[in-house]
Order: C-alpha cells, then structure tokens, then sequence
C-alpha cells in the first residue's frame, strides 16, 4: 500500500533498478505473439503490463493484490486510450488464491511475485497455480530472483575485495533448482535467461571498484547515472545476474 502512495505510476513502485525493469521486458516480448491471452500475475501499477501491450497485439489481464496498486494501473490505462496495441484489463488478484479459470492463456507473466511470499511451500504453491493457468503447450515467463545468481554475483565481488550484496530481509530468493523440481509434474523447463548478467557486473562489480578508485565520488547505489544506462546496453555475457527469466511451457498431458 505504502509502495503505491509512495511511487504512483512510476515503474519504481515495483524496483528501484528501473534499467533492469526495462531489460526484463525487453526480453520477455521476445516470447508474446499477436493473439496471445496474457496474465500478467502481481502486475504492481501496469507498468510491464502496457508495455507489453504496446508491443504486441495481445489480450492481457494483469492482477495485483493490493488495491491501490490497480487504482493506479487503472489511471494508467486512462491515459493511454487508442494508444496500444493490445487490449489490456486489470483486477485485483491474489497469486495465492487466484480467482482465474484454468487453462485460459497462452502466456503467464511473473515478475518478482513469488521472492515476496514468505515461505518456500508457498513459493511453490503460487508456481503451480500460475502454472495451472495456461493452455497446454503454453508458457509461464517467470522473472525472479535466484539463489545461485546472487551467489554467484557474490564470489565475483570476493574476488576484488568487495563485501556481499545481502538478500533483502523481504525477499525469499529461489533456488532454481527447486523451482524446476516443483514445476516439473506439469511443466517443463524450456531455459533459464541471464537476461542481466552483464547489468549485474557492470553495476554491481565494476561501478563500486572505479567508485574505490576515485575515492568515492559517486553513489554507487544509483540507478539513474549514464553507467548503469550504458551497463544496460551490453549484450548479456555471463551468468552473474540475481535477476533470470525462467522460461517453462505447460505439458500437453
């Protein structure tokens, strides 16, 4: 509630690392078709949710369960009439107790839903139910925090004597291997995308080192500098990034 009176229609409402936001949907267009019905799950204030639908024909529905977070998604969409591609809806909606009928999309959208909830089963609860979503042959495009990313980022900063970035007190990051274990029984993990791998070193390994070297001149912790713009235009490189795409597909039978 906080996040939505505090941030509006700002994409910040969902992260303040709005570079890695824009990767994030820049990479999951790729997998939208004109014609797709969309779920866009804990759909915060739209932001992702339009921007999909400015880039592809689509129907999709985003759900969020906090109420101001859909007023102001609902302000958004106001103010972009005739402007989209898609046709867009939003509701208030609950990834633990969804309200949707089942096997109604092509496509399941989740970005940084499942890192919030607050225990492992869960976690694996809500993945199932999202997954029990789709059509057959449909597929959840997961974007979440992981265990091993943020390790693996983590060993790189030890390496050049840099301390570890620790998880947030709110999240639950995901261990990719559970995740692929708990969707497996009807679902099938297609790839893992280390859509910000190179974001994550330039911004979290290179930035803080040059910012060392300068005596601390700048705030390494923001996002909004020319370097993280430009850390944003690099191919991704590596598998360094906390932030992955999970891309499964719902099995036929």
């Amino acid at each position: 509630m906080q996040q939505a009176r505090v941030h509006g229609q700002a994409p910040t409402a969902s992260w303040s690392d709005v570079h890695v936001i824009e990767l994030e949907i820049r990479e999951i267009v790729k997998y939208l078709r004109d014609g797709d019905r969309v779920l866009d799950v804990g759909c915060a204030n739209g932001y992702s949710t339009v921007q999909f639908a400015s880039r592809r024909k689509i129907y999709i529905r985003g759900v969020d369960y906090i109420p101001e977070m859909i007023v102001n998604a609902q302000q958004r969409l106001e103010g972009l009439k005739g402007k989209l591609l898609g046709d867009v809806e939003f509701a208030v909606g609950d990834i633990r107790q969804l309200a949707e009928p089942a096997a109604a999309y092509d496509k399941v959208v989740v970005i940084r839903v499942l890192i919030n909830l607050a225990d492992w089963e869960t976690q694996k609860q809500a993945l199932q139910t999202c997954g029990r979503m789709l059509k057959p042959g449909g597929l959840l495009l997961l974007s979440e925090a992981t265990l091993q990313g943020w390790q693996r980022l983590n060993s790189f900063r030890r390496e050049w004597g840099l301390p570890d970035i620790p998880m947030p007190p709110f999240n639950l990051y995901l261990d990719q291997e559970k995740v692929t274990a708990a969707a497996a029984p009807e679902m099938e993990l297609l790839e893992i995308v280390n859509f910000a791998s190179s974001y994550f070193v330039g911004t979290r390994v290179l930035k803080p080192l040059l910012d060392q070297a300068l005596g601390g001149r700048v705030n390494v912790a923001d996002p909004n500098m020319e370097w993280n713009r430009w850390c944003a235009a690099l191919p991704p490189c590596g598998d360094y990034g906390t932030q992955k795409l999970f891309i499964f597909r719902r099995r036929w039978s």
